[in-house]
């Protein structure tokens, strides 16, 4: 457990430029503090210890705002950037590396007792607002933009934005998109300009056509010509 603390306190220091000193994380971080409770509870968890583990995680939720059932499995090197409203259910899985930023939801959209949350691979990115719905996984390097929904599963190295969830990234690993600062790529904005280019297409097809039509009409009316002249 303290050995996972440590690597959590390290990826505080790798993925937020603001921070100075590991004072300033043990004091002003939710998202460390609710590591803090997340490992203590998942330990009371997975020794049968059900009721302090949902007490212990209830208490990371009232100091924190961070909601981490005890019952999710979260690997090391895990970030909740600011943190505020971040919900993950029972059943989630989070690999090694990982971030989250504030307002994620890795919920299910089923009562039965099955898995019925999200699996994250290693290096996922959750932008801020993402909602990820069912017990299906979100490959190794996949990013989700801020405020898609996703309900299907994320190939590796995929980037998903949008509602639901369009993958606009596929394929190679795309570490340049940011997904904080307004720089991912729009599905919507990609379809229009397909069908503009599709339009572009259809003009000069029509204006070829138009053209032969025209020569087709002057040879016919040269032909009429030249018959009424030798009729």
């Amino acid at each position: 457990m303290f050995s996972h603390l440590k690597e959590d306190l390290k990826a505080v220091f790798d993925r937020d430029p603001a921070v100075r000193n590991v004072f300033e994380i043990i004091f002003c971080y939710p998202g460390f503090h609710a590591m803090l409770f997340y490992r203590f509870s998942h330990w009371l968890w997975t020794n049968r210890l059900y009721l302090p583990g949902r007490f212990v995680s209830h208490l990371g939720r009232f100091f924190t705002g961070i909601e981490i059932h005890p019952g999710a499995t979260i690997g090391r090197g895990f970030f909740i950037d600011h943190g505020m409203g971040v919900v993950i259910g029972e059943t989630a899985e989070i690999g090694d590396n990982c971030t989250l930023y504030h307002q994620v939801t890795l919920g299910g959209t089923s009562w039965a007792k099955e898995k019925r949350h999200p699996t994250l691979g290693n290096n996922v990115v959750v932008g801020s607002g993402a909602k990820i719905l069912g017990p299906f996984v979100v490959g190794d390097n996949a990013k989700v933009g801020s405020n898609s929904v996703v309900v299907k599963e994320v190939p590796q190295n995929a980037t998903v934005v949008g509602v639901p969830g369009r993958m606009v990234v596929s394929g190679e690993k795309s570490d340049k998109v940011d997904l904080q600062h307004g720089n991912l790529p729009d599905p919507v904005a990609k379809a229009v300009s397909c069908m503009l280019d599709q339009i572009h297409s259809l003009e000069t097809k029509v204006q070829e056509l138009t053209k032969e039509q025209q020569r087709l009409e002057k040879e016919l009316l040269r032909q009429q010509e030249t018959e009424v002249v030798n009729g």
